[in-house]
């Protein structure tokens, strides 16, 4: 009886110790991937922030920008002189022909109206700079770093017309860190922002009373 007993009780210490290892091998692996699914959380957390600042800054610029010259109202104008050239439904009476200096002087008169319809079209005034041009432009005329409270209160007194929202402004240097166009730094509990040490030159935004939104 105890001769029999003997193998079966080794091959239970070999099944039992073959399982415990594979026990440490399935929580190591757990432990392995829980932390690479930690970190792909992270990430994505990372990316959502960056989404949502995004959004906002295409709202923002969105809201500030203009109409270009040459939009919409211009090729309005531009395509009216076409309408009546379209083919009437009422029957035609034929119509003598002009020609020779007749013909000509006809012609030119018409391209000179056309071209003094489209004068008040064409001459209009530049287009006015976007709250990121503002704000980097601020950021560059700075010896030290501001805070988007102090950055909004100077473009409100600069541009009293635009609206400038202070979260708004928040969103917009968010945005500029992100592409490094500018730099972020804590002290304490507060967040300051300045020029990119290493950003292109945003030419001079003047800082007129009467610039609007």
């Amino acid at each position: 009886m105890s001769e029999s007993q003997a193998p079966t009780t080794e091959l239970t210490s070999q099944y039992m110790a073959q399982v415990t290892g594979d026990l440490e091998r399935n929580a190591k692996e757990q432990e392995r991937i829980g932390a690479e699914i930690e970190a792909l959380q992270e990430q994505l957390r990372a990316l959502h922030h960056d989404h949502t600042v995004l959004v906002n800054i295409q709202q923002a610029l969105g809201n500030g920008s203009t109409q270009p010259a040459g939009g919409p109202a211009e090729a309005d104008t531009v395509a009216m002189p076409s309408v009546p050239q379209q083919a009437s439904a009422e029957p035609k009476t034929s119509k003598p022909r002009k020609t020779g200096a007749a013909a000509t002087a006809k012609k030119t008169g018409s391209k000179k109206s056309a071209a003094k319809a489209l004068a008040p079209k064409t001459a209009r005034a530049p287009a006015r700079p976007t709250l990121v041009d503002l704000i980097r432009s601020h950021l560059e005329q700075q010896s030290e770093p501001r805070s988007a409270a102090e950055i909004s209160s100077a473009l409100a007194e600069a541009h009293p017309d635009r609206g400038v929202k202070t979260t708004v402004v928040r969103t917009t240097l968010e945005g500029l860190v992100a592409k490094s166009r500018a730099q972020r730094t804590r002290q304490g509990s507060s967040v300051f922002y300045s020029a990119a040490a290493d950003s292109e030159p945003v030419q001079a935004v003047p800082q007129a009373k009467d610039v609007t939104s």
